[in-house]
């Protein structure tokens, strides 16, 4: 389970969830790289702003994986996600909403 950021939705924090058979995928709000400053909590201001700063903001990919010793194929869940990645060859973030999106709309863009 975790938090994920995806090239097609720069603005959105997608939330991924897997139980068993019970997977969901959703988008969970907006990075506060995307918030306006005026928007953000008071007493948090001085820690986003820190985060923010950096090249993405506080965009990041930050997944766990929870499962008994030797159930779990580490090496081929790294590959696997690995390969989700935008390679350095297309590292265009001007061109990343134009890339393929399996998701299905989420918050505002689920009324358009």
């Amino acid at each position: 389970k975790g938090h994920f950021w995806i090239a097609t939705r720069p603005e959105w924090v997608g939330e991924f969830s897997l139980a068993g058979p019970m997977v969901q995928v959703e988008g969970l709000g907006l990075w506060w790289a995307a918030v306006p400053q005026s928007y953000w909590p008071e007493e948090e201001r001085e820690r986003m702003a820190k985060q923010v700063a950096q090249e993405f903001g506080d965009r990041r990919q930050e997944i766990v994986f929870i499962g008994t010793l030797g159930t779990m194929n580490r090496a081929r869940i790294t590959a696997t996600l690995d390969r989700c990645l935008v390679p350095e060859t297309r590292f265009l973030p001007d061109r990343w909403t134009a890339l393929p999106d399996p998701f299905p709309a989420w918050g505002k863009d689920k009324a358009a």
